[in-house]
C-alpha cells in the first residue's frame, strides 16, 4: 500500500464530493457516497443535471478505480468520510479508528488460522470502515453480511464495498430486529452504546431490562449469539464499564450461561479525549458441545499503537496467548 496513493484518492473523492454536495444540495456525506458510486459505475448517472454530468465526466478521465489497492481505497474513503463526520451533528456518525479496525483484523486472523473460509457478520455496519478492514486482513474466503439503520452510513457502506471489490450482503434494518439470515462463524461490531429506544423490539431479549430502557450494547451482544453458531466467535467494541454498570449483574449471568470470554483488550487512553470514554476489545466464543473456556483469558491493558516497542512487547505475548489457547482447543 502507498501513501501517495491513498492521498491522491482522498483528494479526487474530497474535491468531486465538493461539487456534488453544492450542485445536488445534499451533505458531504452523502456526496461522498455518490462519488464513489460514480467513480464504481464509471460514468455519471443519467439523473444528474448537464453541468454536472460534464465535470464528472472530464474528473473520470483523471482516475482509474483499477490502479489502486482495496486498502489504499478504504483508507482514502476514510479520511474522506471523517472529514465529513466533523462537520455532522448526528452522534450515530462515527468512525472505528483506523488503528483499532487493523488491530481487530490482526485477531480475526488468529482466531480463524488456518481456516478454509469464513462467514461473519457486523450487525453495527456504520460506514462499512471495520468490517472491511478484517476482510481485507483475512487470506481466506469470507461471505459478508451487514446490517445498519441509518441511510446515509449504509449508502456510504455498500459503496464503500462496492469500489473495494468486497462482496457484502446488506440488511437496511434496526439491527436489533429479527433476520433472514442463518448463524455465521464469526460476529463483530463497533456498538452503540447507551439506551435502545424501542421497548417492545427489547422484549424479545433476555438482557432487557426490568425497569425503564435496556442497554442497546447489551442488547447487540446477546442479538450476536443468536446469529453465532455453536463455537463461533465475536469480537465487540465495548465500553470499559459494560462489566460495571448497573446492568451487569445480568449480562455476567446471561454470558455465563451462553458463552465463553475469551478476552478483554483495553484500548489505550489515548484514543480517547475523555477515560469516561474509553472502550475495550470483548473477544467471546459461544458454546457448544465441544468448546472449552480458556485456561487463563486474555486480559491486557494495550499501550499506544503510537508505541511500537510498547506493541511489540504485547503481540508476543499475545502470539504466544494464542499459541497455548489453540493448544488447549484441539
Amino acid at each position: 500500500m502507498k501513501q501517495e496513493q491513498v492521498e491522491k484518492l482522498f483528494q479526487w473523492v474530497d474535491d468531486t464530493a465538493t461539487v456534488i454536495s453544492e450542485d445536488l444540495n445534499i451533505t458531504y456525506l452523502e456526496a461522498i457516497a455518490e462519488t464513489m458510486d460514480v467513480l464504481f459505475n464509471g460514468q455519471p448517472f443519467d439523473d444528474m443535471g448537464e453541468s454536472l454530468q460534464t465535470y464528472l465526466t472530464n474528473e473520470l478521465l483523471k482516475m482509474k478505480k483499477e490502479e489502486f489497492e482495496k486498502e489504499e481505497i478504504r483508507k482514502a474513503v476514510q479520511l474522506a468520510i471523517l472529514k465529513g463526520m466533523k462537520g455532522a451533528t448526528q452522534q450515530q456518525h462515527l468512525i472505528t479508528p483506523d488503528s483499532v479496525a487493523m488491530f481487530m483484523g490482526y485477531l480475526a486472523s488468529k482466531l480463524y488460522e488456518g481456516k478454509e473460509d469464513l462467514k461473519l457478520f457486523d450487525p453495527a455496519a456504520g460506514s462499512g470502515n471495520l468490517i472491511t478492514s478484517v476482510m481485507n486482513q483475512l487470506d481466506m474466503p469470507v461471505r459478508a453480511y451487514a446490517s445498519e439503520v441509518d441511510p446515509t452510513l449504509i449508502q456510504l457502506a455498500v459503496a464503500n464495498a462496492n469500489l473495494q471489490k468486497n462482496e457484502i450482503e446488506f440488511f437496511h434494518q434496526d439491527s436489533l430486529a429479527p433476520f433472514l439470515m442463518e448463524p455465521v462463524d464469526f460476529v463483530l461490531g463497533d456498538l452503540p452504546v447507551g439506551y435502545y429506544p424501542d421497548d417492545a423490539q427489547a422484549e424479545r431479549y433476555d438482557l432487557k431490562s426490568k425497569e425503564g430502557l435496556s442497554y442497546a450494547h447489551h442488547l447487540f451482544i446477546e442479538q450476536g449469539l443468536n446469529y453465532t453458531t455453536e463455537g463461533g466467535f465475536l469480537m465487540f467494541i465495548v465500553p470499559n464499564f459494560l462489566f460495571d454498570s448497573d446492568q451487569s449483574k445480568e449480562l455476567n449471568a446471561f454470558l455465563r450461561e451462553h458463552a465463553h470470554i475469551v478476552g478483554m483488550l483495553q484500548l489505550s487512553d489515548s484514543l480517547f479525549k475523555d477515560e469516561k470514554h474509553g472502550k475495550s476489545i470483548l473477544i467471546l466464543q459461544k458454546k457448544g458441545p465441544e468448546t472449552k473456556a480458556p485456561k487463563q483469558a486474555l486480559l491486557v491493558k494495550l499501550p499506544s499503537f503510537k508505541n511500537p516497542n510498547g506493541m511489540a512487547d504485547i503481540l508476543a505475548q499475545m502470539n504466544k496467548w494464542f499459541d497455548d489457547y489453540q493448544g488447549t482447543q484441539l
